[in-house]
């Protein structure tokens, strides 16, 4: 197959829905943006792009919320019920997406719903009703201060049985910086304070009656061929197993064994006793009450706990996840499974998300153990207190007491503390880090450091850097030409490493299939990602074109940040003890990473882009060939220059 597109039939559907002025409008996708960006997180990032008006602030009415499904979603491909959600970030003032799973994507796809775009600000509290008869906007006074179960529970009532209920909780009423967006009871758009943005429009939640609509298909043989083909390579993959009996906190007791698990705000890596953290422990106490995949899934990993003794007694939630062990168990110096359970419980059902949560509670223990947190009624906060991460949560979410100045985020927090608190404050750039020990691995760390984001591994997912699968070990070879990069304490092939996952996590998430099987499992290759694309929508594309827009999207999300406001500072690439800090493993080699090492780093992955080493801003030849010199020139307002001042 070649790069270059045919003629099709297919077309996506925008719906516009304006809160203030109460508008609903329908409006076909031009079809270029399918074509350049495949869908889903490409097509929203575009959007938003034309809809910005230079205008960082995030709860500006005028400013999108955008929530889109994968090209994908609704057809039989593997793990192909994604959607993305995509705005301006309360916490870091720059372009978010937040991918999501549960079934949210198939809903809307299934609705005839490609791309939901939000704007305005209604006047009193709403819901949005999506149906047979089209889109409507709904009264929703009486849901205000509802948690996500009462919020789900009243919307499925009134919408009908087989509904799915897409809300925020009190913590988006009350614009948490971190306040998530909950396509189920379990299910979150969780980082960077999306549900916040939705909160300031007052827009309580989506409400989509249970779909009749189907997908239709190109070319039907070939969709087929290649469903069995990706199916049986993704049952084969190492990970498979894993994922589907221990769920992603599979690798908590092998990491906090070698002493690499972020634990007590990142000041050590392990955690003991650490057995009631584990999968193993909940598979075997009887606390794993059942298991549940998202549309399409094939692996399952998504666990239920409930706790039937002890003082947490009847606390039960989806989870918890690998990303929450760290943020409320391991970080806070929590042994105990009820404990975290209750904070992962809270945190789905205030609408929170966990990883910054954790985060920031680690960040009031550490500043209150060392003599600057305020004192309050809120108890003794301290690592290992139980009391603490179970009960901060609901003052966070309220902003009550000490939750008031955590809700704010880490940057914020420190910044009002003073005293210091900045260099135990793990963020950079507004974002509170996720669970990875960059400190010893280099691709994450570089990940971490370019991620428009800020330091989480949601959007460049390089597991593969490590070399733990035969899988793994193949794609670094195929990647650097040698399986001696396969490992994650050096900073050689580091760019070319991260690169591949960045394009091939934008094509995942542009087409609503899950990074589990393109970043972690491999069964899901370029080829195949694009050979989907192909037969379900007639539209030509190979592996060089998919990969190609996977780049597009890449630089696209950084022509959205330096025109809000990015500046590629070395002292945002990583949180202060990150760069400064050591760390020992339990065999106590001790790993670090400076700053001149990170920076050499970033230099070469933006020339290996075509971007300027120093800056970051692409080049014109580099914008030229992907298609977006134009998109440069409005948001420079004049023509773009290469590094010698040459228009």
């Amino acid at each position: 197959m070649k790069a270059v597109q045919s003629p099709s039939d297919y077309v996506e559907r925008v719906f516009t829905v304006d809160l203030t002025t109460r508008s609903i409008s329908e409006s076909p996708l031009p079809s270029e943006y399918t074509t350049s960006y495949l869908g889903g997180r490409g097509v929203a990032a575009r959007l938003l792009w034309d809809l910005i008006a230079d205008e960082s602030d995030p709860y500006a009415p005028g400013n999108p919320l955008i929530l889109s499904t994968g090209t994908l979603t609704g057809t039989a491909a593997p793990m192909s019920g994604r959607a993305t959600v995509t705005c301006i970030s309360p916490a870091t003032g720059r372009y978010f997406k937040a991918n999501v799973g549960g079934h949210l994507g198939l809903a809307l796809k299934l609705s005839g719903v490609d791309h939901l775009v939000v704007r305005g600000r209604a006047e009193a509290p709403v819901y949005l009703e999506i149906g047979p008869s089209g889109v409507a906007i709904r009264e929703a006074s009486e849901l205000w201060g509802k948690t996500v179960r009462e919020t789900t529970r009243t919307l499925t009532e009134a919408v009908g049985e087989g509904a799915n209920v897409t809300c925020i909780g009190p913590a988006g009423e009350n614009r948490v910086a971190f306040a998530s967006i909950m396509t189920s009871c379990y299910n979150a758009a969780g980082r960077g304070g999306v549900g916040s943005v939705m909160g300031d429009k007052r827009l309580k939640a989506i409400a989509v009656a249970r779909p009749a609509g189907t997908r239709t298909c190109a070319d039907p043989q070939t969709f087929r061929s290649l469903l069995r083909e990706t199916r049986e390579a993704l049952y084969a993959d190492t990970m498979a197993a894993s994922y589907y009996h221990l769920g992603t906190a599979a690798g908590i007791s092998i990491k906090n064994e070698f002493g690499t698990l972020p634990s007590r705000n990142f000041l050590q890596g392990h955690v003991d006793p650490i057995e009631q953290l584990t999968s193993e422990y909940w598979n075997t106490s009887g606390r794993l009450t059942g298991k549940a995949g998202c549309a399409a899934c094939l692996y399952s990993c998504h666990r239920h706990v409930r706790i039937a003794d002890g003082p947490f007694a009847g606390t039960h939630s989806g989870g918890p996840e690998y990303e929450s062990v760290c943020a409320l168990g391991t970080g806070t110096g929590i042994h105990s499974l009820g404990a975290l359970q209750r904070a992962n419980e809270l945190c789905n059902d205030l609408g929170l998300d966990t990883i910054s949560t954790g985060t920031v509670i680690q960040w009031a223990m550490e500043t209150a153990e060392r003599g600057l947190l305020p004192s309050g009624a809120e108890g003794d906060i301290r690592f290992g207190s139980e009391e603490s991460v179970s009960s901060l949560p609901r003052l966070i979410a309220c902003r009550e007491g000490i939750g008031d100045l955590l809700a704010d985020g880490l940057k914020v927090a420190a910044g009002r503390i003073g005293g210091g608190s900045e260099t135990w404050a793990m963020q950079a750039r507004g974002l509170e880090q996720s669970g990875v020990e960059t400190r010893c691995t280099m691709g994450y760390a570089l990940a971490f450091a370019v991620n428009p984001r800020g330091p989480d591994h949601l959007h460049t997912e390089c597991l593969a850097e490590r070399g733990n699968t035969p899988e793994a070990r193949e794609l670094i070879e195929r990647i650097t030409g040698s399986v001696d990069f396969a490992r994650a304490d050096i900073t050689e092939k580091r760019p070319e490493i991260v690169r591949w996952h960045e394009d091939i996590y934008a094509i995942s998430d542009a087409l609503g299939v899950c990074a589990f099987t393109s970043t972690a499992a491999y069964g899901m290759t370029p080829a195949r990602l694009a050979g989907f694309f192909e037969s379900l929508t007639g539209v030509r594309c190979d592996e060089e074109h998919a990969m190609n827009a996977g780049r597009r999207i890449i630089t696209l999300e950084r022509l959205l940040n330096l025109r809000l406001g990015w500046t590629n500072d070395p002292g945002d690439y990583a949180p202060h003890r990150i760069l400064h800090e050591k760390m020992k493993d339990r065999s106590d080699r001790e790993y670090a990473l400076e700053a001149t090492t990170l920076t050499e780093m970033v230099e070469r992955y933006h020339a290996m882009h075509g971007w300027d080493e120093k800056t970051g801003e692409p080049h014109t030849k580099t914008l030229a060939d992907l298609g977006l010199l134009e998109l440069q020139k409005q948001s420079h307002g004049s023509e773009p220059v290469e590094p010698n001042g040459t228009p």
